[in-house]
Parts: C-alpha cells; sequence; structure tokens
C-alpha cells in the first residue's frame, strides 16, 4: 500500500511516498530554517504563508522522486494536530482537496505519533509493545505504546519542553536558532561538570518533568555574569546544562520502564537527535540488558516519511476522516 504523506506542523513543508508503513519511495523537505533564524524563533504567520507557496511543489517533487502518479497512490495521510493552527490548516486543507479530487482515503495523523513512527522505518523489526520517550520543541513525553494506535502518557513535563529549554538557553547565550543543535555542538567540547545545576522532582508525579526551574537557573546565571562583566563560558554551561536536562529524561523514563516492566525502549522527536541523550539512553539500557531503539537523524527533526509510516497504522485500524477534518493545535497523543 502507498501512502502519500504530508507534513505542515510547524516550519517544515514536506511531503513523502511511504509503503506498507516502513519503505521509503521518496521524502521531500522544503525547511523555513534559515528565514526564522532572523527572528530567534518560528513566526506563525510567516510560516502559513511559506507552507502555501511550498505545499504544490513539495509534493510533485515527493511524487516524482517515488516514480508514482495520484493513480499509483492508495491513500492520502495528513499531520492534523497538534502544531500551529495556520501552519497545520495549509497541509490539512491541501490533502482535503486532493483527496476530494482523487477519490482516495484521506487519514489524520497525529505529528507525535508519527515521530514515535519514524523508528519503524529506521527498525523495521520493531513493533509494540514498548516504551517510549518522546522529546521535541513543544513536547515532553513518556508514553507506553501498547499499539500502533494505542498509547498511554505515563509521565509529561509540567511547564517547558525540554527542546524548549534547549533553544532559550541557547538564545540567552547569542546562539542562532534553533539553539538547541548548537548547544548541542557546543557542549561537545565543554566540561559538564564545571557549573551544578538544578534537576528538578515533581513529587506527586514521579514520570512527569519539570524544566521551567533549570531553564531560569542557567538564564540567570548567564545575566549575572554578563552583569559583572565576566566572560561568558559557553562550553561549560552547555555542557552542563546538557547534562542536567539528559540526566532528568533518563532517570524518569530508566523508572517508568522499570515500574512497569517494559524492557524494550525507544526514543522519539526533535531532541532525541540530541548526542548525549542517545549515548546515555545507549549505555543505560544496555547495562540493565533493556533492548534500545533510536531513530536515525535525518528522520529526528519534522518529515513527511514518519507521517506516512504512522497513517499506514491509522488506515489498518480504520481511522479514516471526510471532508469535515480540521486542523487541531493541541490534542493528546492517547486520543480515541
Amino acid at each position: 500500500m502507498k501512502i502519500l504523506s504530508i507534513e505542515t506542523s510547524c516550519d517544515e513543508t514536506a511531503a513523502a511516498v511511504v509503503e506498507d508503513g516502513r519503505e521509503v519511495l521518496s521524502s521531500v523537505i522544503a525547511s523555513q530554517v534559515e528565514e526564522h533564524k532572523l527572528y530567534g524563533g518560528v513566526v506563525p504567520e510567516i510560516a502559513s504563508r511559506r507552507h502555501a507557496e511550498a505545499i504544490v511543489p513539495v509534493v510533485s517533487s515527493a511524487l516524482s522522486e517515488a516514480g508514482v502518479t495520484m493513480d499509483d497512490i492508495d491513500a492520502i495521510a495528513v499531520t492534523h494536530a497538534p502544531g500551529l493552527i495556520g501552519a497545520l490548516l495549509v497541509g490539512v486543507n491541501f490533502a482535503k482537496g486532493l483527496s476530494l479530487a482523487t477519490g482516495k482515503p484521506l487519514i489524520p495523523t497525529h505529528h507525535l505519533r508519527s515521530h514515535i513512527a519514524s523508528n519503524y522505518i529506521s527498525h523495521k523489526e520493531l513493533k509494540p509493545p514498548f516504551m517510549c520517550l518522546v522529546v521535541s520543541g513543544g513536547h515532553s513525553h513518556i508514553v507506553k505504546v501498547d499499539d500502533y494506535t494505542k498509547m498511554q502518557v505515563i509521565g509529561r513535563t509540567r511547564d517547558d519542553a525540554a527542546g524548549e529549554a534547549f533553544d532559550k538557553a541557547a538564545r540567552t547565550m547569542g546562539m542562532p536558532y534553533p539553539g538547541g543543535i548548537e548547544m548541542d555542538k557546543v557542549a561537545e567540547l565543554g566540561d559538564s561538570s564545571a557549573f551544578k545545576f538544578p534537576r528538578p522532582v515533581v513529587h506527586d508525579a514521579p514520570y512527569d518533568f519539570s524544566f521551567s526551574g533549570l531553564k531560569t537557573s542557567v538564564i540567570n546565571l548567564i545575566h549575572n555574569m554578563e552583569q559583572r562583566g565576566e566572560d561568558i563560558p559557553k562550553q561549560d554551561i552547555c555542557a552542563s546544562f546538557r547534562k542536567a536536562v539528559v540526566d532528568l529524561l533518563v532517570s524518569n523514563f530508566l523508572k517508568a520502564a522499570e515500574d512497569y516492566k517494559i524492557d524494550k525502549l525507544v526514543v522519539a522527536g526533535g531532541v532525541s537527535a540530541n548526542s548525549l541523550l542517545r549515548r546515555t539512553l545507549d549505555e543505560e539500557c544496555s547495562k540493565r540488558k533493556l533492548t534500545f531503539y533510536k531513530p536515525d537523524k535525518s528522520v529526528c527533526t519534522d518529515n513527511a516519511a514518519m507521517v506516512g509510516s504512522q497513517g499506514y497504522y491509522e488506515y489498518l485500524s480504520g481511522n479514516i476522516a471526510d471532508l469535515s477534518l480540521n486542523a487541531i493545535a493541541t490534542l493528546p497523543i492517547d486520543y480515541r
């Protein structure tokens, strides 16, 4: 089964053709990162306009690179939630028009479920059940994946997401957007024990995260050093801050897996490309004799191949939309 998939939830316009949920026949991404760098982050109105400009050529390129036409496509999958509402609407409305014109089934696909599905592309043998740590610029979740479309949130952030904390700390040090990627590079050159940042604990929810205090701690440190006229040791601050974030993510994730007696662990989302997070989970899972899966870095960030993968399993579960489908800015990953 060949699925044409479309992703426009934030600042990448993407389309792909995916066969049977695992084989990527094409994947095309038009990134807006360079433009949003001018503003230090994503400007929703600009993102929406660029999606409208790019979606036709991106979808055409995906079909061409896969060597197929719409006649060869069996269904159309599109990210309908969550994300920037104006950006989502571009993809959803384009997919609805294409579905109406071609008669192909329309599959609504959840952005975070798609991030999890990126592992099905990288590891064709991977099947649920497993425990997944989903970490991105807007989300930090521990998800118990019982089946391809049946999930339960075990833990979540109470405030900032891990990726958001990385980006805001990096911006305070004058690093370009997206800050988390730049911070990861700089941190590789620093001393992770140079600064002692807090590791907040949510006492009434042992699997939940809180990154707001940690983010505030590093921002206050930088501002105080600037006010005293001191040089900012970016490498050591980045390394110490990254270590604190990764410690929080890994400790809660491993505790959830232990308490729920799950020995298959998966990581997904943009922050899953973080070098220290990948290394630490590799090491800790090896020590505990747990099976660990991480997506190839090429599918960690937003792309349409992961949408096509998850879309396949949504289709098999009977999740087909009609033309009343709308974009949704916020939707739980475990929605029914």
